[in-house]
């Protein structure tokens, strides 16, 4: 039988939150979308009010003054320096690791001579120890059982963090599993649980017992893959190695209303220095860049929104020549006299960097030095704090920059930030 470990943090952000602010233990806490838009994270005690992620901010302020909850900007270099953290921990349990996303990670612990709860709560104390968060740990013989199982850890506080499946016998795992709706079930989406319950599939056990050929007919080869992973199948792999991205897409909305030319070029450029960033990460080049503006849709005012997409002669990563050619698309889709409330890049047309064909009329200047200059570019960058150097059309007062009125400090990411003790 087959072992597969998902450990998840839980209420990741907050939990980041009060690591470095002691303060908020015991206090409902939300973070905050974008421009301090909506709530996207929250703690439990949070949840239990009764807030929902899809009211904006500025309707919940009484309530949430009235209740005493704290709300906070996103802080995302926080959070994913903590994420790689956490990583870099569970790294050292198991030499099978999927990193599914900033706050989950499976581990593949299959012929681990010894007992995996115990293990598990090795994991949770140290990562508790060394990172103050806390975690849950979910053991099963699929990653779908293990996504279950961490479920019912998080759940159910009689297992303290910690959910073994595969030590369940067959009745008491089909018990357990009679008590869990459908909805909980991975891959399965807010959209497939009416024509599920149609069916008469309320509960995880109704769907293991399901038919998976007939289930595939009626939904898909994933639905099929679910049912034969809940009877203890496991039929989807651990990635071990992320799959480059085909897509990269950088944008935001703007602080505050965007009119004239200079500050849309700021935007774009700061945008494609992410994108690009992110694109020599994976070891890829892109062909494709695509460059949007628009006003906001909920504006009385005349509205208008713009994109255009332009293909580089020859792949490349290189910040100087897609924020030069994005420059020239803004321009040519520019209009004045709007209010612009977002912009956006996408790079597409993504391939990997190994093997690249170079352009046969194109620059004189060798691919390697092209490349050594964003190598060093990403180093000084990562060691003296993102934007130390950057390209000169992305400006540096930046009035439009996303608004963080309630953003904590970068604890962990910036010297002048770190927490100083009297």
């Amino acid at each position: 039988m087959r072992s597969i470990t998902l450990i998840d943090v839980n209420s990741f952000y907050a939990s980041c939150e009060r690591v470095f602010n002691p303060r908020l233990e015991g206090i409902p806490v939300v973070v905050l979308s974008n421009n301090d838009g909506i709530p996207i994270a929250m703690n439990a005690l949070a949840k239990a009010l009764g807030i929902t992620m899809s009211t904006p901010w500025f309707k919940l302020k009484g309530f949430a003054k009235q209740y005493g909850i704290v709300a906070l900007s996103s802080n995302y270099p926080l959070y994913a320096d903590m994420s790689n953290r956490v990583m870099s921990i569970l790294s050292q349990y198991s030499p099978d690791q999927e990193i599914y996303s900033i706050d989950e990670c499976f581990l593949d612990l299959t012929g681990f001579n010894r007992n995996l709860v115990d293990y598990a709560q090795d994991m949770r104390s140290r990562i508790k120890q060394w990172t103050g968060l806390p975690v849950c740990v979910g053991v099963g013989a699929s990653k779908t059982l293990a996504k279950l199982a961490n479920h019912i850890a998080k759940k159910r506080p009689e297992y303290n963090g910690v959910c073994n499946l595969n030590d369940f016998e067959p009745e008491r795992l089909n018990k357990i599993l009679s008590e869990i709706h459908i909805s909980s079930v991975w891959s399965i989406g807010r959209r497939l649980v009416p024509r599920l319950n149609a069916l008469g599939i309320k509960t995880v056990l109704d769907l293991k017992n399901s038919d998976p050929e007939y289930m595939r007919q009626q939904f898909s080869v994933v639905m099929e893959k679910t049912i034969r992973e809940l009877n203890g199948t496991a039929c989807i792999e651990l990635e071990e190695v992320a799959p480059r991205k085909k897509q990269i897409l950088s944008s935001r909305s703007f602080g505050q209303p965007v009119y004239d030319l200079q500050s849309l070029s700021e935007s774009v450029t700061l945008y494609i220095s992410r994108a690009c960033e992110k694109l020599r990460k994976q070891k890829s080049y892109a062909i494709t860049i695509t460059v949007y503006i628009r006003t906001s849709p909920f504006s009385i005012e005349e509205q208008y929104s713009k994109t255009r997409t332009v293909s580089l002669p020859a792949p490349s990563d290189d910040t100087r020549h897609f924020a030069s050619v994005g420059l020239w698309i803004l321009k040519s889709i520019y209009k004045s006299g709007f209010n612009y409330q977002k912009a956006g890049i996408m790079l597409s047309n993504i391939v990997p960097a190994e093997g690249q064909q170079t352009d046969l009329f194109g620059f004189k200047q060798s691919i390697s030095k092209q490349d050594n200059l964003m190598i060093v570019l990403d180093e000084i960058n990562t060691k003296m704090g993102k934007q130390c150097i950057r390209i000169a059309s992305q400006g540096y007062k930046q009035p439009w920059a996303m608004k963080q009125e309630l953003k904590s400090k970068s604890f962990t990411t910036k010297w002048d930030e770190l927490i100083e003790t009297n």
